[in-house]
């Protein structure tokens, strides 16, 4: 069977409504396109989960703020569709604007999930998990799948998610998916494209600063020192840092020395800019 490619929600409904009368179990993959493995792993396990999978495509204006990459963000749809189409994909939805933001982005309803959405990652980029909540419920609503996939790149979103599902009793499972790293370390992402020859060799870094930080939280050393040391090695390879940062998984609630005990469950979370390009990382363990 072919791949469809949709771009307005009554086909899209009616597709569903087929699958669901046929009752097959769906699984849903939204993406803002420019597909690199992390992306196809997320199809590859969505479709171990389900009998359909759907894979959305649309860059969301919503979670851009007016200084961020919205206009330059790599759009690359022919490639995209021809990935998905490689791997089986079932049904490729492509919103446009009008459609995600009927009344304008400015009049939208939008969704807010309070704490988790102004720390960390929130803290520096304010309104953006407001931007990506609004736009997954929209996009939800219009999928309706029984299961939705995400990579734990994207970790504090991840948790966002979950907690917008919980509290909106929506009938969704939410699957946290591996974080796909290339050869040298680098986790997987779109705007690694961004990185020129030098900065590219340099972003290694990040992941492997992340490791040495672990490495010091197991044995014993002072959290706000280790968070210290990263962010300086960072700063000194030319990296502008926002944060590094240990947290409790499951909350991101910020963890004191002596509150770390056997089997805690522990992520270190991290955003720095090498050039103009601002990579994201994290690494979970549990002492």
């Amino acid at each position: 069977m072919s791949m469809t490619l949709c771009q307005n929600i009554e086909q899209l409904r009616a597709q569903i409504d087929g699958w669901r009368d046929d009752k097959e179990i769906i699984a849903f993959v939204p993406t803002m396109g420019n597909l690199h493995d992390g992306h196809l792993s997320l199809v590859e396990i969505a479709q171990q989960k389900a009998s359909r999978v759907v894979v959305s495509i649309y860059v969301n204006p919503l979670q851009f703020s007016p200084d961020e990459d919205f206009e330059s963000y790599p759009r690359t749809l022919d490639a995209d569709l021809e990935q998905l189409n490689k791997l089986g994909v079932d049904l490729v939805f492509m919103p446009d604007d009008s459609m995600m933001y009927p009344q304008g982005q400015q009049r939208s309803t939008f969704v807010d999930v309070p704490i988790l959405s102004q720390i960390i990652e929130g803290e520096f980029r304010p309104g953006f998990f407001k931007g990506v909540a609004t736009a997954v419920l929209k996009l939800f609503n219009m999928v309706q799948p029984d299961i939705a996939v995400f990579g734990e790149k994207d970790f504090q979103q991840l948790l966002i998610i979950r907690r917008l599902v919980e509290d909106l009793n929506l009938p969704i499972k939410i699957i946290g998916a591996e974080t796909r790293r290339e050869s040298d370390g680098l986790a997987m992402s779109s705007r690694n494209s961004y990185l020129n020859v030098s900065e590219r060799a340099k972003s290694r870094l990040l992941s492997e600063t992340l490791l040495v930080f672990r490495h010091q939280i197991e044995q014993g050393a002072d959290i706000k020192q280790a968070e210290k040391s990263c962010v300086e090695t960072l700063e000194n390879h030319g990296f502008i840092v926002d944060y590094v940062t240990l947290r409790e998984t499951s909350s991101l609630n910020e963890v004191s020395d002596d509150e770390i005990t056997k089997n805690k469950e522990l992520i270190i979370l991290a955003a720095a800019k090498i050039g103009k390009t601002r990579l994201i990382d994290n690494l979970k363990f549990t002492i």
